[in-house]
């Protein structure tokens, strides 16, 4: 970099703190109208990716962005350092790995870690949407299928002169984890959620008792393969032993547990397979 592409600070030593944006700040844009892809992806700083390209680079600096992006129900909490998108699928594709034995010879291991990587890359443009962000959930699912058919159509429909198929691969394992219903698409659902859970009780611990993430503790009511189940209900217990009988949110228990009645729809519609 030359001298003349940045200021200086005073004392000639190096770059001015004010005058160069942060790199590692990457915020979701925001789009007026109808939400599309290209409104997105011309607002990308480093350049929209190019498309129909034989290369994978310009995929493979779109994933850039899911470790980037954090996910947002922490940041109404004042977690704003929380675990990114990439985070959380970075984990669930080791819990993958750990199914009960049982569980585990019938299923199909390989795919459940690929699509725990690939469950949520929509949210490389979409965005991290959350139950209460008034967003409804088939405007929600076209955006992200939307997406996906960009990501797999114009960066990789092309890739090595389109003979791998990689692209639709990708698309197909996507659309069964949103189908939610082959027993690979359940797991890694429940998976998401256990995900979820691990993440709820360390930041609790981690805030000394001053946090109180319980809202959270709902999913742990959607989760639809017993072995999972079991895993959720012993994760709450360690959170009620740290809790120790102070008062907290039961998010499993819903209203009665102290969440509002409508949180509790919002979480209701946002997780509503049908």
């Amino acid at each position: 970099m030359s001298p003349s592409a940045v200021d200086q600070s005073a004392n000639g030593s190096g770059p001015s703190k004010t005058s160069v944006p942060d790199p590692g700040l990457v915020f979701t844009p925001k789009v007026t109208g109808e939400w599309t892809v290209d409104k997105v992806t011309a607002t990308i700083p480093t350049g929209k990716p190019t498309e129909g390209s034989t290369s994978p680079l310009p995929y493979f600096h779109l994933l850039e962005r899911l470790k980037t992006t954090k996910r947002e129900g922490w940041r109404r909490f004042d977690i704003e350092r929380g675990e990114s998108i990439a985070d959380h699928m970075y984990r669930m594709s080791l819990i993958s790995m750990l199914a009960p034995p049982a569980l585990a010879a019938r299923l199909d291991l390989h795919k459940c870690m690929k699509m725990c990587l690939i469950h949520d890359m929509a949210e490389s443009l979409v965005g991290d949407i959350t139950p209460v962000d008034g967003v409804p959930k088939p405007e929600k699912n076209r955006r992200e299928a939307a997406t996906m058919d960009y990501i797999t159509q114009n960066l990789l429909g092309n890739l090595y002169g389109g003979a791998t198929g990689v692209g639709q691969d990708i698309r197909d394992v996507w659309q069964e984890y949103e189908d939610s219903k082959t027993l690979d698409s359940l797991f890694v659902h429940d998976v998401d959620k256990m995900e979820l859970l691990l993440q709820m009780v360390e930041y609790e611990k981690r805030g000394k008792g001053q946090v109180d993430l319980g809202e959270f503790a709902y999913v742990a009511t959607k989760m639809a393969l017993p072995e999972c189940k079991e895993w959720a209900a012993e994760v709450l217990r360690e959170r009620e032993e740290f809790w120790a009988g102070k008062d907290h949110v039961h998010g499993d228990a819903g209203t009665q547990g102290g969440v509002s009645a409508e949180h509790s729809r919002m979480q209701d519609d946002y997780y509503n397979r049908e």
